[in-house]
């Protein structure tokens, strides 16, 4: 599921589309920033990949690069395409399904 290399991103231009790659039947992560006060991470989810309804402490901004994705927050369904983002508040049930494979850009930020 994840890829643990350590991506060499400080002082260069990259395309965040080709940095990450899907991957059959699978979900791809690749972390590209980790700092104590937060996190950016961008994910590559095969078409009917998702992950289950869970909670975080902190708010987190998914912003989809590629494809389409269905957020469900507190129950309510967010439909999301290319160019879209969403903010899933802190402390709320949050899950996510790929419409069709789909990649995303989560950006954590860890404070109150």
């Amino acid at each position: 599921m994840e890829d643990n290399k350590k991506p060499q991103v400080e002082g260069r231009a990259i395309n965040l589309i080709d940095f990450i790659a899907y991957q059959d039947s699978s979900v791809v992560s690749r972390e590209v920033l980790k700092k104590e006060t937060g996190t950016v991470t961008l994910f590559a989810f095969d078409k009917g990949q998702g992950l289950s309804e869970h909670t975080a402490p902190f708010d987190a901004l998914v912003y989809v690069m590629d494809g389409a994705v269905e957020i469900v927050i507190s129950g309510e369904p967010h439909n999301l395409v290319a160019g879209e983002m969403i903010i899933m508040p802190a402390n709320k049930p949050h899950a996510l399904k790929a419409v069709e494979k789909f990649k995303m850009m989560l950006v954590m930020i860890k404070s109150s």
